[in-house]
């Protein structure tokens, strides 16, 4: 029995729904990308955690998974176990009038309804970023003005052991798109948000606002991974790449967006090399023509 099997039977014994060979082109927001060795979903903290260790006394590589949104799966696959978080991952409690907690598996969106309903002020930024609450919170994801790091009042995760422990906002070492999370290997489980009070009506008017803006100005018609690439120190990354002439460029079938730079998207049938080439092309010519090196925003799983 290799590693494999014996986390395969693990999962099973902990009652998991776990798949061998499962195409991650369904789990990711880019449709693209090969199969995981291993696919499991989780509805427990227990369940998480007693994966987590037998993970790594069987030296097995994984990964937690929300959406998939900011991803690109090689199309080899994965040799691993991934873990999609369901269940108690996606509750919604409220603590007191202006404070909930949220796991770490639901995504931006259902919170964002979720606060609105409430009358909750504080996520409107975030309302159409692909994405689940954990992913958000790794990368610090934000628009508009507004970030995780305005509202995230601690986070709680499992480390590498399968320990639980608890963040506040002090720790988190939040940046553009960084907290101490992209360092520390640990898996985000749950967040505890600190909102404002405020009417439904003014919440969902600076909702529909935000959402507005983005149809008018990125391609939520197509597949992709979001904003491929951080913005430089001093110019934004979409400008550059248009002002290189590379607006609607393709490898493939992946292509930087002819609506906004910024992007690429999967017009059909692209597959991660697609992408991979495409990115490539974009950072040499940008760099060569501008100076500025394009440093990706969207993370490889190899």
């Amino acid at each position: 029995m290799d590693k494999f099997d014996l986390i395969f039977d693990k999962a099973k014994s902990l009652d998991c729904n776990i798949k061998r060979d499962v195409p991650m082109n369904k789990y990711t927001t880019f449709k693209i990308g090969g199969n995981a060795k291993l696919f499991a979903e989780v509805e427990t903290k227990a369940q998480l955690s007693a994966l987590i260790v037998a993970c790594n006394e069987n030296d097995v590589e994984y990964i937690v998974i929300g959406k998939g949104s900011n991803i690109i799966v090689n199309d080899n696959g994965l040799d691993m176990l991934v873990i999609k978080l369901s269940g108690e991952f996606c509750n919604v409690d409220r603590i007191d009038d202006t404070t909930i907690y949220c796991g770490a598996g639901l995504s931006l969106a259902g919170l964002c309804k979720e606060a609105e309903n409430n009358s909750l002020s504080g996520l409107e930024f975030a309302w159409g970023i692909p994405g689940s609450v954990g992913g958000a919170v790794f990368m610090n994801a934000g628009a508009y003005g507004g970030e995780m790091k305005d509202v995230v009042y601690s986070v709680n995760h499992i480390d590498k052991n399968g320990k639980f422990g608890t963040i506040k906002a002090s720790g988190l070492d939040f940046g553009y798109r960084h907290s101490v999370y992209k360092e520390n290997g640990y898996t985000i489980i749950g967040v505890v948000l600190k909102l404002k009070l405020d009417t439904r009506t003014e919440i969902r008017n600076r909702m529909d606002d935000f959402m507005g803006r983005r149809k008018d100005k990125q391609p939520l018609e197509f597949p992709s991974a979001g904003s491929v690439f951080r913005r430089p120190e001093g110019a934004y990354a979409g400008a550059l790449i248009e002002q290189c002439g590379l607006k609607g460029a393709s490898v493939g079938g992946a292509q930087v967006s002819p609506k906004h730079a910024g992007f690429i998207v999967n017009t059909g049938g692209a597959t991660a090399q697609d992408v991979k080439n495409l990115i490539e092309k974009v950072q040499t010519t940008v760099k060569n023509e501008t100076g500025y090196f394009l440093k990706r925003e969207v993370i490889y799983l190899d």
